[in-house]
């Protein structure tokens, strides 16, 4: 059923692509780019599910992977990805998107065969290291390659996307990172179910595949380690898919190329900037770094609710079922909602500004983690040193209190689906939209991985955070996610209005009907 929504969403989302063409591109233009942005995308979904799918192994394994150990794990992977991101963006910017993203995805596919391959020897008892020690150099290898994947798919979006379109695309963006989230959680989850060791009496359509490809009855223990072999093979034949569909920039696929009328448009030369010219132009740029302190909050709010929700019920009790048994799914779903309302409020309301719409994303983030320390607090307060629910047998029966912890579960579980949804507005419409307006074509790459950085840098810090503090009490989880939703409204207020310099004489021009003489001629594909 999930699996039959989710792929009516992507249908829908591909129509609304097609449905959406402001600069009234040819038709044959449309389809050329879908056939470029769609394997892209799909590339890039799979390494989400090459990422996360840690998560869905940590709650498979149980107590054999501890919330500190788990913690570390991630939180060495993402100050990995963080700092490799400012040596990848201008790395990416001198040689092109499609090289970028191969090379993310067949390394981040070897990374996951290896990590397959040390769950393999010590669930059968022959690692000969300890395993948070090898994960932990393991996992941080494959964010490493994942470092590849979000600054190439921005990079190719800069030349192939107008910034009147890119709001739509951004939506696209956050879409894509939807359906990667729904892979690694509800795929990811299909397959630890099917890997279990007792046959069940209906196997279902993933046990009997992957019992067809790799044996699974009559083993003594589970195959958690398809976990990480799964989407490592994904991702090895949608790299093969990349080397045949995709192209840098239009005029590659035998169109001319396109003036996007970004930053790069005010530069006033065609000259490809040196390695560390990139690097200094973007550095000094103030925009893209105060983007990047509201990626860092959408760092911490987007893994800090994504990566412990589940564990979260799993020990209190507190999680809503069909929540839980389908947060990738859930994941999907809002994120979907909030990357498209995240991207038409900017292209339709706010004349592609892109501040104003993450700021309405930040607001709700703050509202939620207000409610859920409230609820929480009532919940653990009387039992923080123990970090144990209070029974329910010590509460008064119809009291007031007891009618609040009634909700709390539900609480929760809406306001953890609501930050996702806010969340994944937030970071497609910054990192996938702003980095390309304010980098340009020529430092897209460079601004977007200095935005991811600050956003893995926040997912790394709470990691490390909320592996501690959930250990003492679950009641301290969202207080570390507030915070960090208030520094990003303030920062979002603070770039409410600015728009690059060319933008914002494109929309003058169009709003006073006076185009440019050069205008046809650079749009002449479309």
């Amino acid at each position: 059923m999930t699996l039959t929504l989710v792929s009516l969403a992507l249908a829908y989302i591909i129509v609304i692509y097609f449905r959406t063409n402001p600069l009234k591109h040819t038709r044959k233009f449309m389809w050329r780019r879908f056939l470029n942005w769609f394997p892209l995308g799909m590339t890039y979904a799979f390494l989400y599910m090459g990422r996360y799918n840690l998560t869905v192994a940590k709650n498979a394994l149980g107590d054999l992977m501890s919330k500190e150990d788990f913690g570390f794990i991630t939180g060495v992977g993402f100050t990995v990805y963080a700092c490799a991101l400012a040596v990848n963006g201008p790395l990416v910017d001198r040689m092109g998107g499609k090289r970028g993203i191969l090379i993310g995805a067949i390394g981040s596919a070897l990374m996951n065969a290896l990590m397959a391959g040390v769950l393999y020897l010590y669930l059968n008892g022959q690692l000969k290291t300890n395993l948070v020690f090898a994960f932990s150099v393991l996992y941080g290898m494959n964010m490493l390659f994942q470092s590849f994947g979000a600054v190439s798919t921005i990079k190719i979006k800069s030349f192939w996307f107008h910034v009147r379109e890119r709001g739509t695309f951004g939506a696209i963006f956050g879409t894509l990172i939807s359906l990667g989230v729904y892979f690694a959680f509800d795929w990811g989850g299909a397959i630890a179910n099917a890997v279990a060791v007792k046959q069940p009496e209906n196997p279902g359509l993933v046990r009997e595949v992957l019992n067809y490809f790799f044996a699974l009855d009559g083993r003594t223990i589970p195959a958690l380690w398809l976990i990480f072999v799964i989407p490592s093979l994904i991702m090895i034949i949608w790299a093969l898919i990349d080397v045949i569909m995709l192209k840098d920039t239009p005029d590659q696929a035998g169109f001319e190329p396109l003036d996007t009328h970004d930053v790069s448009s005010d530069d006033g030369h065609d000259r490809t900037y040196g390695y560390f010219e990139v690097i200094k132009k973007v550095f000094t740029n103030r925009i893209v770094l105060m983007i990047g302190v509201v990626e860092l909050t959408s760092g911490v709010l987007r893994n800090g609710v994504m990566q412990w929700y589940q564990t979260f019920a799993k020990e209190t009790g507190l999680g809503v079922q069909h929540i839980t048994d389908h947060w990738g799914f859930w994941g999907c779903v809002t994120g979907i909602t909030g990357g498209f309302a995240a991207g038409l409020i900017s292209d339709k309301i706010f004349q592609s500004r892109r501040a104003p719409s993450a700021g309405l994303m930040e607001g709700i983030m703050i509202v939620c983690s207000a409610l859920m320390i409230g609820f929480l607090c009532l919940q653990f307060l009387p039992a923080a040193s123990a970090g144990k629910p209070v029974p329910p047998a010590d509460l008064a029966e119809g009291g007031w209190m007891s009618s609040l912890l009634g909700m709390r579960a539900i609480v929760v579980g809406v306001c953890a689906v609501t930050i996702m949804m806010s969340v994944i507005g937030v970071h497609s419409i910054m990192s996938g939209t702003a980095t390309a307006d304010f980098g340009g074509k020529k430092a897209a790459a460079t601004a977007t991985g200095i935005a991811d950085a600050f956003a893995y840098a926040g997912s790394a810090l709470q990691s490390f955070v909320i592996g501690k503090a959930a250990s003492v009490s679950w009641s301290y989880w969202p207080m570390v996610l507030l915070p960090f939703g208030i520094l990003g409204l303030v920062f979002c207020l603070k770039m409410w209005t600015v728009l690059p310099a060319a933008t914002r004489k494109y929309l003058a021009e169009i709003e006073g009907k006076t185009v440019p003489e050069k205008r046809g001629k650079r749009t002449k594909h479309a």
